[in-house]
């Protein structure tokens, strides 16, 4: 296998370097999703469970620190809400700044590996049309002495190219398709946990806003006023 390789040629050389760049961005995704995992894996659940219980301290202490972009996000959400004096609105604009820088990280490099799927069969396909032209030049130069070992060789040199293209897509396509799906399932879960946040935000303040009605539209108690008594005279 390796000799088939070592003939292929330019081409097949360009290939095995395309797919060690593939390599080398599925090792870095492949990490970089392991590293950003929620730790432990019901920390963000758990926060979210103190948040609607009003209490807010704990839920920071499970998502501070914590190199998971949807806890950072949560974390950031929280503190901003709790010691900004920003309007909410701006807040929010804050929030969905970083939230979009989050999920650049996630999807970056994939567009290297969309890159390398897409080139790898041109790539094959282009040597194997640069081998068959130079085995038939070869055939020409023979003319009536064709050596149908010297065709074939230029033949089998050229389909090498094709294989090795697609042997180098097929996984680099899959991978990819691998990691952009994790990136989009992340992704609609940051949308998801901010929404959240605002959600028990808001809910915790129309509570407050009830209560407050409440207590104010309650009759204050009147003090009777004595009434006295003339005798008759």
């Amino acid at each position: 296998m390796i000799d088939l390789l070592v003939n292929g040629g330019v081409v097949v050389w360009l290939l095995i370097s395309l797919s060690v760049v593939a390599l080398s961005v599925g090792v870095f995704k492949a990490w970089q999703f392991y590293s950003t995992r929620p730790k432990p894996a019901d920390a963000i659940e758990q926060a979210f469970g103190f948040l609607q219980q009003g209490k807010h301290a704990q839920a920071l202490l499970l998502v501070n620190g914590q190199r998971n972009y949807r806890a950072a996000l949560i974390s950031s959400t929280v503190q901003l809400i709790d010691k900004s004096s920003l309007a909410l609105d701006d807040i929010k604009d804050e929030i969905y700044r970083q939230a979009q820088l989050a999920i650049a990280q996630l999807n970056s490099y994939l567009r290297v590996l969309e890159v390398i799927a897409t080139l790898a069969p041109l790539m094959g396909l282009f040597g194997t049309v640069i081998g068959m032209i130079e085995a038939f030049k070869a055939m020409e130069s023979a003319g009536a002495q064709v050596n149908p070992a010297v065709l074939s060789g230029g033949i089998w040199q050229a389909l090498l190219t094709t294989a090795v293209g697609l042997a180098v897509a097929i996984p680099v396509s899959m991978l990819n398709s691998y990691f952009e799906r994790k990136a989009e399932v992340e992704s609609q879960a940051i949308q998801n946990d901010l929404q959240r946040v605002f959600t028990i935000y808001a809910s915790a303040n129309s509570s407050a806003m009830n209560n407050k009605n409440a207590s104010s539209s309650k009759p204050s108690p009147t003090k009777q006023q004595p009434t006295s008594h003339q005798g008759a005279e």
